[in-house]
C-alpha cells in the first residue's frame, strides 16, 4: 500500500485514482493552483473531469490531508504539507511562495499577546518579499561601455 493510500484510509476516504493524482501532484509540486493542479493530473488520467480535481482538492482539505492557502491578492493555492504549523513568504513581483518554518521553539506563533478566549490551534503568517530570481532581474547590470565612460 502506498503512503497516500494508507492516508486516504486513515481519513476514512476511498482511495480513487483522482485523489491518487491529486495527492501526487502536490508532493511533487507544492503552492500549485487548481489549474496546474487539474494540467498535472489531466496529463496522466485525461479522462479525469475539472470538476472532479475541484471536488477532491475540497475534500482533501476538507480531511485536513491538504491545506489550501491564499496570500491577499493571490489565488488559492494548495499544498500536502499539513502535519505541523509552518507559514510561507511570497514574491511581491512572480508569485513564488515556499514553506517558513516557525521562528523558534515549539510552534511559539500560536501563543497570542491576547487570545480573546479563542482556543488557537493555528497561526498564518505570510512573509512578503522578492525571490532571488526577480531581485536578480531588478538589479539594473552595468555595461562594459556605461563603465568606460565614468
Amino acid at each position: 500500500m502506498s503512503d497516500f493510500e494508507a492516508q486516504l484510509r486513515a481519513a476514512s476516504l476511498r482511495v480513487t485514482r483522482p485523489r491518487l493524482a491529486v495527492l501526487a501532484a502536490l508532493r511533487d509540486h507544492p503552492h500549485i493552483g487548481t489549474d496546474a493542479v487539474i494540467a498535472l493530473v489531466r496529463a496522466n488520467h485525461p479522462t479525469v473531469s475539472h470538476q472532479a480535481v475541484y471536488d477532491v482538492l475540497r475534500v482533501l482539505t476538507g480531511a485536513g490531508l491538504v491545506r489550501r492557502i491564499q496570500p491577499a491578492g493571490a489565488t488559492a493555492r494548495y499544498e500536502s504539507r499539513v502535519a505541523d504549523n509552518h507559514h510561507h513568504v511570497v514574491c511581491r513581483s512572480c508569485g513564488v511562495i515556499a514553506d517558513v518554518d516557525c521562528a523558534a521553539g515549539h510552534a511559539p506563533c500560536l501563543t497570542a499577546s491576547v487570545d480573546h478566549g479563542f482556543v488557537i490551534d493555528e497561526a498564518e503568517v505570510v512573509y512578503w518579499g522578492i525571490c532571488p530570481d526577480c531581485a536578480t532581474e531588478r538589479t539594473p547590470q552595468r555595461s562594459a561601455s556605461s563603465e568606460g565612460s565614468k
